[in-house]
């Protein structure tokens, strides 16, 4: 039995598919999936034991990636073919069913609208997959003892919260008397984002700084993740890898709606400024070209009093004094 999974282009929606990938694999055992992609979320999904093929999907002009994409699938018979990406070519390969997502505006999450395809009310929470050998490097680079994980780039330069800010937030939560006092901070973006987080990276003393930043694939950030003990990101495919590796997740919010995209699951929380998603994408001068930020309003210890309230409701042990 062959299924074709067609997902998203950006990490954050391909981490989002997971779960109903995950589903799938469950549902139907015997099953082998092909998986296509976007290019920078292929190593995703490369790990997963039921995935047989990943197809990375480079954008090439007049739509030619779906071009290759056909050449690629329209030769095997499908017994299945799942679209998430709601194109054509889910009409144009041989199958005996198909589900293709239509888009939807409704004030629901993803996941929820994700899950809508195959007639489930609940939520697909995402899972992900790494190899014993990333398993390993994971453990190399992380180390022993607290680690608080920060995730300070974004795909759009209004919701990324300030590098400064990140640093300040580093200090508070790692001071004498903060939630992971002492810690080490890791540090995770793409290379391309570096000179734009630098103030983070130099105000953090380079004995307790893992800079991970641009150095490893995705699932070996995710077997990373599960080894940290809180991680505060922006709105970022980051933030969603953190939610599915089960650590303590705090989003960070502006011009995006943690409504539709907040990272899910019970371990997780969103934090935003006094203002809404409509108070700063629906104002009269908003426009989305803007190069500055849109969450200057979002205050460090706003953040620090949330990450405290996540880290103590994700681990009751810490309230009665238990060392962690």
């Amino acid at each position: 039995m062959r299924i074709l999974f067609i997902t998203a282009s950006r990490i954050g929606d391909a981490v989002l598919s997971t779960g109903l990938l995950a589903h799938l694999a469950e549902r139907y055992p015997q099953a082998r999936f092909t998986v296509a992609c976007g290019a920078v979320a292929a190593s995703l999904f490369e790990p997963a034991p039921f995935v047989e093929k990943v197809i990375p999907m480079v954008k090439r002009k007049r739509a030619g990636h779906w071009l290759d994409l056909w050449r690629q699938t329209a030769g095997t018979f499908w017994h299945q073919v799942i679209d998430l990406r709601g194109s054509a070519l889910g009409w144009l390969v041989p199958t005996l069913g198909r589900r293709i997502l239509k888009s939807s505006w409704e004030p629901r999450h993803r996941l929820l609208h994700l899950s809508g395809l195959l007639g489930l009310d609940r939520p697909l929470a995402p899972v992900l997959w790494s190899t014993p050998a990333q398993e390993a490097e994971a453990a190399r680079l992380m180390g022993e003892g607290p680690i608080l994980a920060l995730g300070p780039g974004a795909n759009w330069a209004p919701k990324q919260w300030p590098a400064e800010r990140f640093a300040q937030l580093a200090g508070q939560v790692t001071e004498a008397d903060g939630i992971l006092a002492g810690a080490r901070v890791a540090l995770f973006a793409a290379e391309a984002e570096r000179p734009a987080i630098q103030p983070l990276i130099d105000a953090i003393p380079p004995e307790r700084c893992v800079d991970l930043i641009g150095r490893i694939d995705l699932a070996t950030i995710y077997a990373c993740l599960k080894r940290a003990s809180l991680y505060v990101g922006n709105d970022s495919g980051l933030t969603h890898i953190a939610a599915a590796s089960g650590v303590p997740t705090l989003g960070l919010f502006g011009p995006s709606s943690e409504v539709f995209y907040g990272p899910f699951g019970a371990h997780c929380a969103s934090v935003r400024g006094p203002r809404s998603f409509e108070d700063i994408c629906h104002a009269p001068d908003f426009d989305h070209r803007r190069p500055d930020c849109l969450m200057l309003d979002l205050a460090v210890d706003r953040v620090a009093e949330a990450a405290e309230t996540l880290w103590l409701r994700a681990r009751p042990e810490a309230r009665r004094g238990i060392p962690i």
